[in-house]
């Protein structure tokens, strides 16, 4: 099968290109035919099965030039007659389609509706039903843009606390609701039930076909230790919707058991604060680390805490914990719930009150014999559905789905 993979950055630079570029792999070490477009450096160096084009100077230069590149952002007609051009030439059997907003613009997805090929899309964000793309904005969960009342984002100013920023994402969003652009997709991928769920309810009079598709990540690659060392662990970027404050919280009550922090980010500052305010000498802030520095961290840790006030679809650090056997005490948000299984694979709280976190972490911090149990079933759990076997599966899923409900739609 000839597939064209489609998405707005080539270079990595977080989760959505590593999903992009190890989806890539998977189906061309498979046998199938790739051909990855995204944006980038024409100029630089990259595969030969990669198309990059020119991204949008929205974000540059002053007001008039910005508003200038506004339209392109929203619907670029040039990228719209490229990737005609990239179809005729290709001709994918069809589309699979990452993040596109801004970089691409869904133009993309009405070249390949007028030329026929089925589309699937992967959401692992909510941009399709949330102008901000997070259903969160200052401190709250937000389903204000409901019912496509979009004009919400700019009176919440919910697009990075700016106006004009929260007005564009507004106007992009009628934009693409006014010509149809999710109606152009045959099938639609969800990491997380919930996801597939907040969906339905935001477009009750849009029947759409769906399947699961989560993270390509080889979990049997990592091996854990056979310790778990009397410290919790958070990391990730220290920012409002990831809730640290709420470990900060959690921590005055666990009896001075040790809770590292790893990450930066525009929170950093007051996350400190807090833990100075409070006389706190059992939370360490670490900074950033990444790779066998990270895992050699986590590798050791009592448990993971994932503590996010917003509906994280899918964090891939629980991925990455999970690999390495640790238990995650997780909030009742988004996707996370279905991946821990309370007393499954770790614990669940309400991120509102620090109180039930400080609970849990008490519980494994006296428990080793708990943590083990359920790091070890987070591992068989890891293992079993995340490699290479099980994500094509996935995928030629959802392909085989997004070709059926093309044919029948042109029927």
């Amino acid at each position: 099968m000839r597939i064209l993979l489609v998405h707005k950055l080539y270079e990595l630079t977080g989760g959505a290109e590593v999903f992009f570029r190890e989806t890539e792999r998977v189906l061309r070490e498979s046998g199938h035919e790739t051909l990855m477009v995204a944006t980038g450096d024409p100029q630089s160096e990259h595969p030969g099965n990669v198309v990059l084009m020119q991204a949008p100077a929205y974000d540059r230069g002053g007001m008039l030039s910005r508003l200038v590149n506004l339209p392109a952002a929203i619907y670029d007609l040039g990228k719209k007659r490229q990737m005609a051009e990239i179809i005729a030439g290709f001709k994918p059997d069809i589309m699979h389609v990452f993040a596109i907003n801004v970089h691409l613009s869904p133009s993309v997805v009405q070249a390949a509706h007028d030329a026929s090929v089925p589309v699937v899309g992967t959401f692992n964000d909510y941009k399709h039903i949330c102008p901000n793309y997070k259903l969160f904005h200052h401190g709250r969960i937000c389903f204000d843009c409901k019912g496509r009342k979009f004009y919400r984002a700019p009176l919440n100013k919910c697009a990075k606390d700016s106006r004009a920023l929260s007005v564009a994402s507004a106007v992009e969003a009628y934009v693409h609701d006014w010509l149809g652009v999710y109606d152009k997709f045959d099938h639609f991928t969800f990491s997380s039930d919930f996801m597939a769920r907040t969906t339905a309810e935001f477009w009750p009079d849009r029947p759409f076909s769906w399947s699961k598709l989560r993270n390509p990540f080889d979990s049997a690659a990592q091996r854990p230790l056979d310790v778990y060392e009397p410290f919790g662990l958070y990391f990730g970027r220290l920012i409002d919707e990831k809730g640290v404050d709420r470990v900060i919280e959690a921590a005055r009550d666990v009896d001075g058991f040790p809770i590292k922090i790893i990450g930066n980010g525009p929170d950093f500052e007051h996350l400190q604060a807090m833990v100075e305010r409070y006389g706190l000498t059992n939370v360490e802030f670490l900074g950033p680390k990444w790779g066998d520095e990270l895992n050699a961290i986590l590798a050791r840790a009592r448990f993971v805490i994932v503590p996010s006030v917003w509906h994280e679809n899918f964090p891939y650090v629980i991925n990455q914990a999970f690999a390495l056997g640790r238990p995650v005490i997780g909030s009742r948000r988004g996707g996370i719930t279905e991946l821990v299984a309370e007393g499954e694979r770790g614990l669940v709280f309400e991120p509102g009150n620090p109180g039930e976190l400080a609970s849990h972490i008490r519980r494994l911090a006296a428990d080793e014999g708990a943590a083990r149990r359920m790091g070890a079933a987070a591992k068989r759990y890891s293992d079993a559905n995340f490699n290479d076997d099980t994500f094509l599966a996935e995928v030629n899923s959802a392909y085989e789905q997004g070709l059926d409900a093309h044919s029948r739609r042109r029927r």
